[in-house]
């Protein structure tokens, strides 16, 4: 039988758009990163067991907060979705806001355990990924590169896209990121991500 899943229960809980509006800095948090149309909201609605948790956009870079799901049973065990940009067109004011309430929240946010950050298997690694990913390596944060939509290759391509990417991860950030292939769609790699999440929530 396999076991349950301990972020079946997730649920909304706020959206932040500002530092005040963030719960308390206390227990385990880790936050997902993606481009527009990388597939994020597919991504946790799949780690969840979940249809709708995460809203599926038609809109790219619809996220305009952080938005906070609380894992009963306990209160202090959070997801966190991180505003996706891309190609989506965002005024100049409002990208120096997210740019500056990112920086604190990397910076400062104690109760941040770990950054998952979704890309497009066939478009990985570009400057959005990399400004994450080194958010968490400078905070000394453990972070999972999630290539989602591996359904769309062949199994063979799936390897080299890995292959590549872990290369250029490891000579960059050395081990402190992990990647993996996955896909909301087939299910592909869905529990291995949901283990590394787990750990990190200490769940």
């Amino acid at each position: 039988m396999a076991a349950p899943n301990p972020l079946a229960r997730a649920q909304y809980l706020l959206a932040a758009h500002n530092f005040r509006q963030l719960p308390p800095d206390g227990g385990f948090e880790v936050a997902f990163a993606g481009r527009s149309n990388a597939g994020k909201s597919s991504a946790l609605n799949a780690l969840c067991q979940q249809n709708a948790l995460a809203r599926v956009s038609k809109t790219p870079g619809r996220t305009q907060q952080l938005v906070f799901f609380e894992i009963p049973p306990s209160t202090d065990r959070f997801l966190v979705d991180l505003p996706g940009y891309g190609y989506a067109k965002v005024p100049q004011d409002l990208q120096a806001h997210w740019q500056a309430f990112l920086d604190g929240y990397f910076g400062s946010r104690q109760a941040l355990r770990g950054l998952v950050v979704v890309m497009d298997i066939r478009h990985p690694l570009k400057d959005y990924d990399r400004q994450m990913l080194r958010y968490a390596v400078e905070r000394g944060l453990p972070a999972h590169a999630l290539l989602t939509k591996a359904d769309k290759l062949s199994r063979g391509a799936q390897g080299n896209a890995l292959l590549a990417v872990r290369k250029e991860l490891s000579s960059a950030y050395g081990d402190t990121v992990s990647v993996q292939t996955f896909s909301g769609e087939s299910k592909l790699g869905v529990e291995e991500a949901r283990a590394v999440v787990a750990r990190w929530l200490e769940l």
